[in-house]
């Protein structure tokens, strides 16, 4: 049977629980252990894919098509393996079941309750996941923060499972945060007291207490928690903020949190290596050269809208031994400012997904003059359909070509609606989602890059190019380089004779990981560092082996 780490949050939301959850696995995972991560959201929605991005960040599809949130992202390219819908469990879904079961009779003459309906339905999609994953240990991010009403649910799951399992079969990890008053320079342990009295009160005691600080943490503060809360002074880890997620594996690692998970749960070390890791750390940390990426979309404001993008972008740029640094570009912007202001001197382009109106000219600006300056350019899905509509209205002339998401009446219709969305009402769970195949045209850029006949990428998508004005755009320069195995669908678009103007219909950000970029990401790199690099220097765009 696995072993069961219940990672929980207190003081506030967004202290780094999921980084926490993700670097645990990579710990365990580098000492032989199997690992399996699972995300409890109690927000009442079934899944996050109807929330817009300014609530809840991106949303991270998974191979088998789940919509979830952006944590099982990290927990991915953290742990360097494919999780499924299993790992994402919601109130809504939970809710969702039990009532289901309800209105299917399945409970009658009972009384539908809290406990224990909702808590055994949790228990045992937690247990079906471990089961399911076969891995020595699987490691549970309750989303939220500890006191939190929507929350007490998985609180008490947890509770029960503490009771069901042996003892050391059983880990609780808080992570918590100690403000800084600047008026006496102190840190404050009191709010971390009180979130773990709460969490007793619910009948949880922590076995280890992470302390996240903007500050250095001294000794006689961990002491002071460990005193007060009852937790053994070796599990109470101080955890600052660092300049890269990427690092924070090895300072657990080096602070004692790996030896104390394995000695608690009984666990016997196979290997301990974390070489790999720490060279890619250290080449993150000393890069040798830098390229300028502009990221144009209409959420910047929130950078974790885009967050698979920008840490795609990372890992491209330590294959390079390079810093890609990003300018966050409001698309709207471009629709008042010109473009050679607001994007000078970048070295590339990315437009990513989104959905809605806002910012779509802005974001055609943005690929005209990637297209006319030879800027190397990456659309991702909604990037993609950008690309090809400022292709159809400047190369092709196509005065009104546009989206039939934007403009039903346009007389040029290069993107339409999937055929098998036509009659599609409800908005959740209902795009074409998860892992499909795509084909690569021989000698194309895209074949080029991933060097296979046949790839399989992640979609999040309605809308596609209309084949209607396949061949007149292919005759004027604009590629299909990738199609679904049947040739009926476009899935990679390229500009010819151009350095790097490639668009997806998919999501390669969402299968990039630190020590394996994803090689569309890699190459576009590349061609952005190729600007700068002088005549006799090669940038390789070949992926290296991993």
């Amino acid at each position: 049977m696995a072993k069961f780490i219940f990672v929980t949050g207190g003081v506030v939301s967004g202290v780094g629980k999921g980084i926490t959850t993700a670097s645990i696995g990579r710990l365990l995972k580098s000492r032989g252990i199997s690992v399996t991560v699972q995300k409890l959201d109690p927000y009442l929605n079934v899944d996050p894919g109807t929330m817009s991005p300014y609530q809840h960040g991106e949303v991270f599809v998974t191979a088998d098509g789940a919509e979830t949130d952006l944590d099982l992202g990290h927990y991915e390219r953290f742990l360097d393996q494919d999780l499924s819908a299993a790992s994402s469990v919601t109130s809504g879904q939970v809710y969702r079941a039990v009532l289901d079961r309800e209105r299917h009779g399945d409970y009658l003459g009972g009384t539908i309750q809290a406990v224990p309906h909702l808590t055994n339905e949790i228990k045992s999609r937690i247990y079906a996941a471990a089961e399911a994953s076969n891995a020595d240990v699987i490691i549970c991010e309750v989303g939220g923060t500890v006191g939190d009403i929507e929350g007490q649910t998985f609180i008490e799951a947890m509770r029960q499972i503490r009771h069901d399992i042996p003892n050391d079969d059983f880990l609780n990890v808080h992570v918590t945060f100690l403000p800084f008053i600047g008026a006496t320079g102190e840190l404050k342990t009191k709010p971390t007291q009180h979130s773990v009295s709460e969490l007793r009160s619910m009948g949880i005691q922590p076995d280890a207490i992470l302390a996240r600080s903007d500050h250095a943490v001294p000794g006689d503060i961990c002491n002071k928690i460990a005193d007060f809360c009852d937790v053994d002074p070796r599990a109470v880890i101080p955890l600052e903020t660092v300049d890269t997620i990427y690092a924070v594996p090895l300072i657990l690692e080096s602070r004692g949190l790996t030896d104390f998970v394995l000695e608690r749960l009984g666990l016997k070390a196979k290997v301990h290596d974390l070489t790999a890791w720490e060279a890619m750390v250290e080449r993150q940390r000393h890069p040798k050269r830098v390229a300028e990426v502009a990221i144009v979309g209409k959420y910047v404001e929130l950078q974790d809208a885009y967050l698979s993008v920008k840490e795609a972008l990372v890992h491209a740029g330590v294959a390079h031994d390079a810093e890609v640094s990003i300018r966050w570009v409001h698309a709207e912007d471009l629709e008042t400012r010109p473009a050679e202001a607001v994007l000078a001197d970048v070295d590339g382009i990315v437009v990513p997904g989104g959905f809605g109106e806002r910012g779509w000219e802005g974001k055609i600006a943005a690929a005209r003059h990637a297209r006319e300056n030879g800027i190397p350019y990456l659309g991702l899905c909604l990037g993609l359909q950008v690309m090809v509509t400022e292709f159809a209205r400047n190369v092709c002339d196509w005065e009104g070509a546009n989206s039939t998401e934007f403009d039903p009446e346009s007389p040029w219709p290069v993107i339409s609606l999937l055929e098998e969305q036509e009659g599609v009402v409800a908005k959740g769970g209902t795009m074409r989602l998860g892992w499909y195949p795509c084909r690569l045209r021989p000698g194309s850029l895209a074949a080029e890059t991933y060097d296979e006949d046949l790839i399989n990428e992640r979609h999040r998508h309605r809308w596609e190019l209309n084949n209607r004005f396949r061949d007149e755009m292919e005759e004027a320069g604009l590629k299909v380089a990738g199609t679904s195995p049947d040739g009926t669908l476009a899935e990679i678009a390229e500009v010819a004779d151009h350095p790097f103007m490639l668009g997806t219909q998919f999501h390669p950000e969402l299968q990039s990981r630190p020590n394996r970029p994803h090689p569309l990401f890699h190459a576009f790199v590349s061609a952005g560092l190729a600007r700068h690099a002088p005549t006799s220097e090669a940038v390789t765009s070949a992926v290296p082996a991993s």
